[in-house]
Order: C-alpha cells, then sequence, then structure tokens
C-alpha cells in the first residue's frame, strides 16, 4: 500500500498550506467566530477562486477538478493545521457528496455553484433521537411536499445559501429504509414560513443551529433522491474521514507548539524541555500522532470499498483519532500551564476543537461499538 502523495497532491498541499500561512490570522478568525458572521467570506472566496479547491473532489463538467478522497484527505489536514472555521468539510465533503449521488439537474446546478464559491450547503439529519432515527416526515399535497418535524445541531446552517433536509416518506421512525432527501434554498436571517432556525456558537467557536420544521413547503422537485439510505450512510463515512484528516492536521501543529514551547519555558534555570518526564511526554504524544496518521490513511483509501469494509476502517480511524485527540490536547495544556486554556495562546483554541471533532459523525464509544459489530464473526 502506498502512503506517499503524488506530485499533484504534494502541490496542492503546498499551495494550500502557504495560502493559509499568508492569509488566515488566528486572532482575526477568531473574532469572526466570536463576534462577527462567524466565518470569512474572503477566504472562501480565496479558496474558490485562487486555489480552486472546493471543487477537488467534483467531476470537471462542474467546475471541480476530479480528484477523490485523498485530495480531501490533504486539504482537510491543512485547514485542520489553521484552525479554519469555514465550512469546507459540511459543504464540500459531506453535502457535495450527497448531491454528486443523485441524478437531479438542480443538484449539477449546485455542486457548479458551490465550486465556484457561490454556495453554502449543509446536511440536516440529526434529530432529538439520533441522525439515523428520522422521525421528519415528508406528505406530497398536489404538487408540493410538507415536511414537519425537528432537526437540531445542524453545522454551518447559520452560513448556509441551501439546506439538505432528511425526511421520510414511507415507513415509521427507526426504519432503515424510507428516507427521502430533500434541497431547498434558505436564508437564516429570514427563514421561509413554517422554517423556525435557533443559531447558535458551539463550544469550538463554529455556527450551528436547530431546525423546527412546521408544515414547511417545498416544490416537486425539491425531492433529490425518494431512497437516500444508502448515500446518507456514505456521506457520514466520508465526513468521518474527512474531521479525522482535519484532527490530524490540528495535533500536529497541537505537538509542534508544545516541543516548541518547552524548549523555550524556563524552570530551575533550564527549559522544561531537558527534563526526561516530560520529553517522554512528548514521544507518547509523537507516537499517538503516527497511529492517527496511519488510521486516516487506512480510512481513507477505504472509502470507495464495500459498504461494511468502508465502515469498519472509518470506525477504527474515528475510534482512534478519538483517543489521540483527547491526549493530545491534554497533555498539551497540561505542559502550557495555566496559559493552555487562555484565549490569547492558540493552544486552548485547538484543544477546544479537538474536542469538538471526538463527537463530530459518531463520537468514539459509538464509532468503538460499531467496529466491534463489523468485526464479530
Amino acid at each position: 500500500m502506498d502512503f506517499n502523495l503524488n506530485k499533484e497532491q504534494e502541490l496542492l498541499r503546498d499551495g494550500l498550506g502557504k495560502f493559509l500561512t499568508a492569509r488566515y490570522d488566528l486572532e482575526k478568525s477568531r473574532t469572526a467566530a466570536k463576534l462577527g458572521p462567524g466565518w470569512q467570506p474572503d477566504i472562501w472566496r480565496g479558496l474558490a477562486d485562487e486555489l480552486g479547491i472546493l471543487g477537488a473532489a467534483f467531476p470537471e463538467s462542474v467546475g471541480g477538478i476530479g480528484g477523490g478522497p485523498v485530495e480531501i484527505m490533504v486539504i482537510a489536514e491543512e485547514l485542520g493545521r489553521a484552525l479554519a472555521i469555514e465550512p469546507f468539510i459540511d459543504t464540500v465533503v459531506v453535502a457535495g457528496g450527497l448531491l454528486q449521488r443523485t441524478d437531479s439537474p438542480a443538484a449539477a446546478a449546485l455542486l457548479e455553484r458551490i465550486a465556484g464559491g457561490n454556495a453554502i450547503v449543509t446536511l440536516a439529519a440529526t434529530e432529538p433521537d439520533g441522525e439515523r432515527t428520522v422521525a421528519t416526515t415528508a406528505a406530497r399535497d398536489g404538487d408540493q411536499w410538507v415536511l414537519t418535524g425537528e432537526k437540531i445541531v445542524v453545522a454551518a446552517a447559520p452560513l448556509a445559501t441551501h439546506l439538505l433536509i432528511t425526511a421520510r416518506t414511507s415507513g415509521e421512525a427507526g426504519d432503515i429504509q424510507g428516507v427521502s432527501l430533500f434541497v431547498t434554498e434558505f436564508d437564516p436571517a429570514a427563514p421561509p414560513s413554517g422554517l423556525e432556525v435557533h443559531s447558535y456558537r458551539t463550544i469550538d467557536d463554529r455556527r450551528a443551529a436547530d431546525l423546527t420544521l412546521n408544515e414547511l413547503r417545498l416544490p416537486a422537485d425539491a425531492l433529490l433522491a425518494e431512497d437516500a439510505t444508502s448515500s446518507l450512510a456514505q456521506a457520514r463515512d466520508e465526513g468521518a474521514a474527512a474531521v479525522c484528516a482535519e484532527a490530524v492536521g490540528a495535533m500536529r501543529k497541537v505537538l509542534s507548539d508544545t516541543v516548541e514551547y518547552c524548549k523555550q519555558r524556563q524552570q530551575f534555570g533550564q527549559p522544561i524541555g531537558n527534563f526526561q518526564v516530560l520529553q517522554h511526554r512528548m514521544v507518547d504524544m509523537y507516537m499517538e500522532v503516527e497511529q492517527a496518521v496511519a488510521a486516516v490513511y487506512l480510512a481513507v483509501l477505504n472509502l470507495d470499498a464495500e459498504p461494511d469494509v468502508r465502515a469498519r476502517a472509518v470506525s477504527a480511524a474515528k475510534a482512534t483519532i478519538g483517543r489521540a485527540a483527547r491526549f493530545l490536547g491534554q497533555n498539551a495544556v497540561q505542559l502550557h500551564g495555566g496559559m493552555g486554556m487562555t484565549e490569547e495562546l492558540a493552544i486552548g483554541h485547538y484543544f477546544k476543537r479537538l474536542t469538538a471533532l471526538q463527537y463530530e459523525f459518531g463520537s468514539t464509544d459509538q464509532h468503538r461499538t460499531r467496529y466491534a459489530k463489523l468485526t464479530r464473526p
């Protein structure tokens, strides 16, 4: 198995890394997250116009570059290293993947808008009883669909121009089949009749919203896929693999900053990095990062495999990342001392993001359970 990037992938990584180093200021991004719109539109525009990476995994027919999971991994890792708050995974990976697996002309047009940086699309799937227990219903009424239900923790919804909504067109809540996918234009500041939006900022300075659908009416052509169960499962795994790659980028940065801090911080007349017990701690952190990298490669290279193989590899990666992110974050804060949790140091912001990443697209415990079921004789 070849773990080396090809020349084009190396150029993609280096180009994005240079762009983020030059343009992505952490203090500015935190201000945008806490006091501003929740993201930096000029950065998103740069990713589209200057780098062309918003269509990295899209076909050339819709303005993409025809890449695949490895290209997404490279981009997500660099975004994680920079602690970017822009909704790349929500829009390009999850929503983009779902749109590519439909035959709707509306989906192709929306993919083209995403690639051009003109649309933010996010998936509204999680409900109070869980992501896979779809109780939201969609009933046909003449030439319209009427949607009723609730969606919670819809990532990037306050930034979105379009929503992809899961709703049941047949069966009962808890059934695996019968879940359809709908698309609608969206303005969080002026939602349509029948849609209530409660927006908030998450612990890691991202934006999310809870949605209440009270007989939300959509046109007949809003239906993208009548049975989207398998596509949704694939989208969740693709999203999980992408956040694992993002976590690797964040952990590399956390480890690098911690090592540098330990070289500079003086105690008892010498750098604390000279103390053997702290050197051992940093070696343990390094080993966790390397295990996480290997697990991400395993997941990414199996995203096109059979569903059970893909799910097993993704769950192994997500469980490994969950453990590593917790270990890296906690030890980095401890080695930085009390300063590690202040707003002034980057390490505190990375710690919060690494904590949140442990729960996106399924928690560490959920993925351990799924892995155990998939490997049971």
